[in-house]
């Protein structure tokens, strides 16, 4: 992490080589990472072409508040959703393949450290509430399903699944 405040700090006051340095190190693996989102290798160089290039321009401005990796990736992300948006007819999100992003041809590691995340979150929930969001988000259970089998409300399973995504939220803060 040091050497990310570092190489910011450097960039901040305008060092050309550690700015090629970060450019060299993240834009092969930002291209494939936006490549999942976009499906089209020019498109995907043009976006992190852009983004190196905002932050290139707006580097005095640019907060980094966990990693420098973090950020990029996340600002990635962000552009995505804005070429996606932008596109015409628009995607609804129901027909965006959840399934194409964890099982891509180009293994992600933030997505994996993501996972991670969820997963120490989950196991951090209180016993009754990980049991309900597990039936809901990995058995697929519908509410009125998870309230016949453990005996509940559906008030109270939709309860126990709001209470653990607010935890899930709050442990994951700004990854």
């Amino acid at each position: 992490m040091t050497d990310n405040i570092a190489l910011m700090a450097l960039i901040r006051e305008g060092d050309e080589q550690a700015f090629k340095h970060l450019f060299y190190l993240y834009f092969t693996p930002l291209c494939r990472y936006i490549h999942i989102y976009l499906a089209n290798r020019q498109e995907a160089e043009e976006v992190a072409l852009d983004l190196f290039t905002h932050l290139w321009e707006n580097r005095e401005q640019v907060e980094i508040k966990l990693s420098l990796k973090a950020y990029l990736f996340q600002a990635a992300r962000n552009r995505c959703l804005n070429v996606l948006r932008s596109r015409k007819p628009s995607v609804g999100l129901d027909e965006v393949q959840v399934d194409t992003l964890y099982h891509s041809e180009y293994p992600s590691l933030e997505m994996e450290e993501l996972s991670n995340l969820i997963q120490d979150a989950v196991c951090a929930l209180p016993d009754r509430c990980r049991e309900v969001y597990q039936k809901s988000r990995e058995e697929n259970l519908t509410n009125q399903e998870i309230a016949d089998d453990m005996s509940i409300s559906v008030k109270t399973v939709e309860a126990q699944i709001t209470k653990a995504l607010k935890h899930i939220k709050k442990h994951l803060g700004e990854y």
